[in-house]
């Protein structure tokens, strides 16, 4: 929440022997930076902190006026982002790039999990059972990690960047039970064609890591091309399961932010995919800013 706070300032008359320069008590003078929202050029009087910053008067002075200066604490809210694209739509890539450039807590629900579980949270223990026998692990405990998350320290002063999720009504539903709405959902639009394409020539290389394409992102190599695999559901069979399932839990998703959506064009390069997504989230600040502005005015 933006703050403000008011300093009692007390304006006194400098001396006006040309022979002696004017000065101020030692650490007492307040820099002029400090007011940023002072405008008008004052007559040469020194500014002196009144350090009782309860007091709203000014101390009246016989031979200079009364001020009153606000200085301006106030800093526009962080940026909140949701971003959903179906599989192979490039929302990791954004993503990265997003974060990067914004610095935004980049919060993804199946990393939250695993970490969750990893650390032997209460959360993750809880998550924990569910998935040693197999079972999906429940919303409500889902929505309580990214709860958590969203509402720690970091979170709060830098802004998040929540990836891939909600995924679902009841997600969506919760966390606009707990306050959390973002001030934009971004959406990556890719056709299906183009997604199965992107999904059944993606390979990986066992020995590096390294995801390649055999179109579009081929080995440098023979020898890198011979020990590549591919994933056991990167097959045009499942991944149109696995569309099928995003799509239907996606729409419904989308009328819960109808309001904040901005849709982008994910069969562009990634850098010109980017680009749209940057000028978006970069005129959203400033409009942040120019309402700020407006209310301190």
């Amino acid at each position: 929440m933006a703050s403000c706070s008011c300093y009692s300032v007390n304006f006194t008359a400098p001396s006006f022997n040309p022979n002696k320069p004017l000065t101020s008590p030692p650490n007492q003078l307040l820099p002029i930076s400090r007011f940023s929202s002072f405008q008008s050029k004052l007559p040469l009087f020194s500014l002196h902190l009144n350090q009782n910053l309860s007091q709203t008067n000014f101390r009246k002075s016989r031979v200079a006026p009364t001020f009153l200066l606000v200085a301006s604490g106030e800093k526009a809210e962080p940026l909140r982002v949701m971003i959903s694209g179906a599989p192979a739509s490039g929302k990791g890539t954004q993503c990265e790039l997003i974060t990067k450039k914004y610095d935004l807590v980049h919060i993804a629900a199946g990393d939250l999990l695993r970490a969750e579980v990893a650390a032997g949270t209460e959360n993750g223990k809880r998550a924990k059972e569910f998935m040693e026998r197999g079972q999906l692990v429940p919303d409500e405990i889902v929505v309580m990690m990214v709860k958590e998350r969203l509402s720690e320290q970091d979170s709060q002063e830098k802004g998040w960047l929540l990836d891939g999720y909600p995924r679902s009504v009841s997600q969506a539903t919760a966390l606009k039970k707990f306050g959390f709405d973002p001030d934009i959902f971004i959406l990556l639009e890719v056709p299906e064609e183009i997604l199965v394409e992107r999904v059944v020539g993606r390979r990986l290389d066992p020995v590096t890591g390294k995801i390649y394409h055999l179109k579009y992102s081929p080995p440098e190599t023979e020898e890198i091309a011979a020990r590549l695999t591919q994933r056991f559901d990167d097959t045009e069979e499942k991944v149109k399961l696995r569309l099928l399932t995003h799509n239907s839990n996606v729409e419904a998703v989308l009328s819960m932010y109808e309001d904040v959506i901005v849709k982008v064009d994910g069969t562009l390069p990634k850098q010109e995919v980017f680009s749209k997504i940057d000028n978006i989230l970069t005129e959203l600040l400033e409009r942040k800013e120019a309402a700020l502005g407006s209310l301190a005015a």
